[in-house]
């Protein structure tokens, strides 16, 4: 076994062609895609719910960013101010909305372990 600044320790038998190391650097990428995929369908399932104005208003979304409910207290129901409630209500979705995105960014992140896959065209 000898060693080159080059090529690092060398042995006949032990060394990779560009081919394989090709091949094997994409098994990994497509190994991180499916745990990316995984994290990404385990937090699409997920539901992530906000209030605001002390309860009066919620929302609730999943992963998918999808609004499933809307929750409003009858005390937050005033007829002469309307742009009231209707601030809650955005406010409300907008939280969980930013919730369950922030979800997302970090289940992806720990799946990657930081690496950028958009790098590799995923």
């Amino acid at each position: 076994m000898g060693y080159s600044a080059r090529r690092g320790f060398t042995n006949g038998s032990m060394k990779m062609t560009g081919a394989q190391r090709q091949a094997e650097m994409q098994a990994r990428i497509q190994q991180m895609q499916e745990q990316v995929n995984a994290a990404q369908e385990a937090v699409e399932n997920q539901e992530f719910t906000a209030s605001v104005g002390g309860g009066v208003v919620e929302a609730k979304v999943n992963g998918k960013k999808e609004v499933l409910a809307v929750t409003i207290k009858p005390e937050a129901v005033d007829p002469e101010d309307v742009e009231m409630l209707q601030d809650l209500v955005v406010s409300a979705v907008n939280e969980a909305l930013r919730q369950a995105g922030e979800a997302m960014d970090k289940s992806i992140e720990q799946a990657t372990g930081g690496l950028d896959l958009g790098a590799f065209g995923l």
